[in-house]
């Protein structure tokens, strides 16, 4: 009989966690941050058919690095939490800290009882009144939590991305100027020599939590808005954020949710198409 080779336990909590790092770390990196009108997301993305950042629920996104059938696995485990949860109580009860723990645990049982962990490494983010008021959880292959302050980053060189974003962060800043230090801390690492890179628009995913906005506030920003946005040239519409000026959105009615404008492309002109509630929680 074969004798079978005996490994401790730290040794494969080692192995396991070592495994999900260099998974996590091949991937590109992705920027969430908190600025005036609300949460930000950038991620290094050159699909455009598979998403990093999607919408969970009215104020709450998702952001994702690493393994992308994993992580996509989990984004429709959430939409289906949260929307199980706003049918069977109420919208408010759906909560970006009760949707981190249960991915916690999820990624925490998944570490723990099987042999591969995930390679992945989300951001739970929920858009609050206030910068002070927003909540940005980070939840790593093994299932910790971290309550991270206003701007955090994930995947690649991480580290260093977030110590470009901790010099030059401020929780009042523009929107344009959100993003300009969002690309320009991801362009920070992986050019030739430690060189910083060039990031093209067609090279960014780009989206946002509006605070400002009823109901369903994540909005993705593509084409000729994030244009405009990376080279910091004002819009008629915005008076210089790249971003078109408030919808009249309807406030919700006693018996049904607000309007939704998620997905929305925002270098479109006027009102966005209105959406009803219908595939509640997933980008069309």
């Amino acid at each position: 009989m074969a004798m079978q080779f005996y490994a401790s336990p730290e040794q494969i909590m080692r192995d396991r966690s070592e495994l999900a790092r260099k998974g996590i770390a091949r991937g590109r990196s992705a920027v969430t941050l908190s600025y005036e009108g609300g949460v930000l997301f950038v991620a290094e993305n050159i699909s455009t058919a598979l998403h990093k950042v999607s919408e969970i629920y009215d104020r709450i996104a998702f952001a994702a690095v690493g393994r992308y059938n994993e992580f996509e696995n989990l984004r429709r485990a959430g939409v289906r939490m949260a929307d199980a949860t706003g049918l069977s109580f109420d919208r408010r009860d759906v909560t970006g800290r009760a949707l981190a723990n249960a991915y916690a645990q999820t990624l925490g049982a998944i570490f723990t009882e099987q042999s591969k962990p995930f390679e992945v490494e989300i951001c739970v983010a929920e858009v609050g009144a206030t910068p002070d008021d927003d909540e940005l959880y980070r939840i790593t292959y093994d299932g910790s939590v971290n309550d991270e302050p206003g701007r955090m980053a994930m995947g690649g060189q991480a580290e260093a991305v977030a110590g470009a974003l901790r010099s030059d962060h401020r929780p009042d800043m523009s929107l344009g100027d959100a993003v300009r230090l969002a690309v320009r801390a991801l362009g920070s690492v992986g050019g030739e020599g430690g060189a910083p890179r060039t990031i093209a628009a067609t090279q960014l995913e780009v989206a946002i939590l509006d605070r400002r906005r009823v109901g369903r506030t994540f909005r993705r920003i593509t084409g000729a808005a994030l244009a405009a946005l990376l080279d910091g040239t004002p819009t008629q519409a915005d008076g210089g954020d790249g971003l078109q000026s408030e919808p009249k959105t309807p406030g919700p009615g006693p018996d049904k949710p607000a309007e939704s404008a998620a997905s929305a492309d925002l270098e479109t002109s006027g009102e966005p198409p209105a959406r009803t509630d219908q595939g509640e929680g997933k980008d069309a």
